[in-house]
């Protein structure tokens, strides 16, 4: 999706789920460091080129902190507003 159709990236309601279960629930502008901080400091060390991935944290809520891990059979959902589903199920 071009980066036109997304509007602000830093308002971008975020959620996911494990097993139909909500575990996550925030928005991008929650983040510690916004993107362009984020880019900026990558570009200062590496070249960056289109269609490279940068995986920028997760919101409150993982499993961890609970004692909860994700096993063999769970469905793993995350849900980016303006982005869109993706949904795994892990094997």
């Amino acid at each position: 999706m071009p980066a036109r159709d997304i509007g602000d990236p830093q308002n971008l309601g975020l959620k996911l789920w494990v097993n139909d279960v909500l575990k996550q629930d925030s928005n991008s502008k929650n983040m510690i460091f916004n993107l362009a901080e984020q880019i900026a400091q990558l570009s200062s060390g590496m070249t960056l080129h289109p269609g490279d991935l940068i995986l920028t944290g997760t919101p409150a809520g993982v499993g961890a902190a609970r004692g909860e891990f994700l096993k063999a059979g769970d469905v793993v959902k995350i849900w980016i507003e303006k982005i869109g589903t993706l949904t795994n199920k892990m094997a």
